[in-house]
C-alpha cells in the first residue's frame, strides 16, 4: 500500500530535505506540493538537486489542493500554519506540522512569544508534542502532530532521564547550544550574510529565543513541576547539525557509572538514540545526514555537576527526519521505514 502525502512549503530547506527522505520511503508517493514562490513550477526549479528525481508542479497553497492527500506536512514559518491545518484536518487529511503554531499548548505563552496571529487555539491543548521517545503512545492514531524545534530536540533528549531520575535542581539548568546555518531558513539577514558568519561564531537571542517556552514545557513534564532554564544559541559556520551543551547542579552526589547506566536504560529501545560517553563525546560529524540523536553524561565530581552533551542534525532529527517518525506512527508504518540508513560523514 501506498499513502498519497503533500508538502505545503516545499522551497525552504526542510521542503527540499523531506523530498529527499521520502523519495527513499517505500510505502509513500510525494503527490502535491506548493509554496508562495514557484506556483506553477517544477519543485526542481528551486532544489535543484533533485532533477529528474521528481516530476512534479507546484500548486497553490490551498487545502483543496491537497484533499487527495493521506498526509500533509506543513513546513512554513510561525503564524501561517494554524488556519491550514485546521482546514486540512477537516478534509479528513492527517498533519504534521514542522512549524511553532501547534508546539506550545497555552495560548497565551503562544502570543507572548511569537505575537503572531492563529487560528486555532483552542486546539492546543490536545495537540500531540511529536518527540517519538517521549509521547510515541500518544502520536499513535492522531490527526495533528506538532513536530518538534530543533534546538528543543536535542535539549529535551538530552535532559530526560536525569529529570526522570530527579537528579537535578531545577534551577540550575544551562543550555549552550551552537546550531549550523541552516537552522536560520533560506532568508537573508545580516547576521547569515557570508561575509559576516564565515570565520565566526556568534550567540543570538539571549534571554529571548523562541524555542524557550517550548523547552521548558516538556522539561516541565517530564519533571512533574515548573523548570526555568537559561538557553544560550549560537549561529556557527557550517551547514548542518546541532551541539548541545547542557549543564547543572546535581542535588545528590553521583557517580559516572550511574549516568551511564541511566542514560543506557532509558534509552535502551530506542533505535534514533546512540549513548556516546565522556572518552566519546557527541560531535556533530557523526550524525550529519542522519535521524540519530547522540548524548553523552559526564559526572563533574569536583563540582556536583552534571554536564550532558547532545548532537543532531537540524535538518533530520531536529525537524524531518523526526517529522518522516511521526509519520510512520500516524500511518501504522514500521517508525524506521525511510530513515534508516548510514550517516553522511
Amino acid at each position: 500500500m501506498s499513502f498519497k502525502i503533500g508538502i505545503i512549503g516545499v522551497t525552504g530547506y526542510t521542503g527540499g530535505e523531506l523530498i529527499r527522505l521520502l523519495l527513499n520511503h517505500p510505502q509513500v508517493e510525494i503527490a502535491a506540493a506548493s509554496s508562495r514562490s514557484n506556483v506553477g513550477k517544477q519543485v526542481s526549479e528551486v532544489h535543484h538537486h533533485l532533477y529528474q528525481q521528481l516530476d512534479l508542479i507546484e500548486c497553490e497553497m490551498k487545502a483543496e489542493n491537497f484533499a487527495h492527500c493521506d498526509l500533509v506536512f506543513l513546513a512554513l514559518p510561525h503564524g501561517t500554519s494554524s488556519l491550514l491545518a485546521k482546514e486540512l484536518i477537516a478534509l479528513g487529511v492527517k498533519v504534521i506540522d514542522l512549524g511553532a503554531d501547534m508546539r506550545l499548548r497555552d495560548f497565551n505563552t503562544y502570543q507572548k512569544w511569537y505575537g503572531a496571529e492563529h487560528h486555532w487555539p483552542e486546539i492546543l491543548p490536545d495537540t500531540v508534542y511529536g518527540l517519538p521517545e517521549i509521547y510515541r503512545e500518544q502520536i499513535k492514531g492522531q490527526n495533528l502532530i506538532a513536530n518538534p524545534g530543533c534546538y528543543p530536540t536535542s535539549i529535551i533528549l538530552g535532559l530526560a532521564p536525569l529529570l526522570k531520575k530527579g537528579w537535578v535542581k531545577l534551577d540550575t539548568i544551562v543550555c549552550d547550544s551552537k546550531s549550523g546555518m541552516t537552522g536560520a531558513g533560506k532568508s537573508l539577514t545580516q547576521q547569515s550574510h557570508f561575509p559576516d558568519m564565515n570565520d565566526n561564531l556568534a550567540a543570538y537571542k539571549l534571554a529571548e529565543h523562541r524555542h524557550t517556552p517550548e523547552i521548558e514545557q516538556e522539561l516541565s513534564a517530564l519533571a512533574g513541576e515548573e523548570v526555568l532554564i537559561s538557553f544560550n544559541p549560537h549561529l556557527i559556520p557550517m551547514n548542518r547539525g546541532i551541539l548541545s551543551t547542557i549543564t547543572m547542579q546535581a542535588n545528590q552526589v553521583l557517580t559516572q557509572e550511574m549516568l551511564d547506566t541511566a542514560y543506557q536504560e532509558f534509552y535502551a529501545a530506542e533505535e534514533f538514540v546512540r549513548i556516546r560517553d565522556k572518552s566519546h563525546l557527541p560531535n556533530t560529524k557523526w550524525v550529519q545526514g542522519s535521524n540519530y540523536c547522540d548524548i553523552a553524561p559526564v559526572w563533574d565530581a569536583r563540582t556536583n555537576r552534571i554536564i550532558v552533551v547532545s548532537a543532531i542534525d537540524n535538518l533530520v532529527k531536529g525537524a524531518c527526519g523526526q517529522a518522516v517518525q511521526n509519520m510512520n506512527l500516524l500511518l501504522g508504518l514500521d517508525e524506521g521505514l525511510g530513515i534508516r540508513y548510514g550517516v553522511m560523514y
